[in-house]
């Protein structure tokens, strides 16, 4: 029960048999987030930190109950309320927090690459909590647990991403894992907001919203990330809409019992309209839950290695 690698950087890299385990292990974490008591001594004694350089919600909120739910200690850094406002750099800020003993650092910042350089740089455990827009592996992994628990499996599944990909790591690290495990994987977006080499990631790009989701098991939204724009990609928010929201005409063409998901925060109106946000074939409340129990997970697998001699 140990990962093959000291941190958790991205899906790119891990093997099936890795991504197996987290999963599996996630189950047993979903289960006892189902029971009255949810405290476990896994974590008993060790350190985690979670290092936050861009804004969160969801994420750093699971990570932080996973690691008290767990028995952890935990503290967390944003990079507004930190020294990084007087000048210190990132090296600088990672060593420090390293030379507190800390055994797992989690890392979100806006830099593609950056928890990959910290980790090669302090002795705890570093995990990817998104890095620019290389990736989300977390979020995969949990966006992939929901799917497993709903479907029962990857061999053959069809996957639809829809919205903007050029942005989005989470395209990036759920194209990396889900074809691992013998999922199919189309996106589709504005042609304006298709990243070069993305079919390298194993991603089918589709002409149209609705060729993606023909016959899909599974139809994913992803936010448009205004904030990472410089420039206008397509003329307005309400021609985006028109085209690329995951809608019930969208949906018309995936299959009766598709599942629908989106990894969050979410524009109603804009990726998907309320109606489907809220509808019975969505997901996105449970993906909540269950990135607690994949996060409560990883964590429990990077800590069984740690402890080996």
């Amino acid at each position: 029960m140990r990962l093959a690698a000291k941190d958790l950087l991205g899906l790119q890299d891990i093997g099936a048999e890795d991504l197996t385990l987290i999963l599996e292990t996630a189950g047993s974490m979903k289960r006892l987030l189902s029971s009255p008591s949810k405290k476990t001594t896994h974590l008993q004694g060790k350190f985690v930190i979670t290092l936050f350089y861009e804004n969160s919600t969801r994420t750093r909120l699971s990570f932080e109950m996973a690691s008290k739910f767990m028995g952890a200690a935990s503290a967390n850094i944003a990079a507004a309320g930190s020294s990084v406002g007087k000048g210190e750099t990132l090296i600088d800020t990672a060593r420090t927090i390293d030379s507190m003993a800390t055994d797992i650092l989690i890392m979100r910042h806006g830099q593609s690459g950056a928890p990959h350089m910290i980790a090669s740089m302090v002795e705890a455990s570093v995990v990817n909590a998104g890095d620019g827009m290389n990736e989300h592996p977390t979020q995969a992994l949990l966006d992939m647990y929901t799917m497993l628990e709903k479907k029962g499996g990857f061999n053959g599944l069809e996957v639809a991403i829809i919205g903007d990909l050029a942005h989005s790591r989470v395209l990036r690290s759920n194209a990396y894992g889900l074809t691992k495990m013998g999922a199919y994987v189309r996106a589709a977006g504005p042609a304006t907001l298709i990243p070069p080499g993305i079919e390298k990631t194993g991603v089918r790009l589709c002409g149209s919203v609705q060729e993606a989701c023909d016959g899909a098991d599974v139809v994913m939204a992803l936010r448009l990330q205004l904030e990472r724009q410089k420039s206008e990609f397509f003329p307005s928010i309400a021609e985006y809409a028109s085209f690329y929201a995951v809608d019930e005409k969208a949906l018309a063409c995936a299959k009766p019992d598709a599942l629908i998901m989106h990894p969050g925060p979410c524009n109603h109106g804009v990726e998907m309209p309320t109606t489907v946000y809220e509808s019975d074939r969505s997901v996105i409340r449970e993906q909540v839950t269950n990135g607690v129990a994949v996060r409560m997970a990883v964590m429990y697998l990077l800590v069984a290695r740690r402890n080996e001699p």
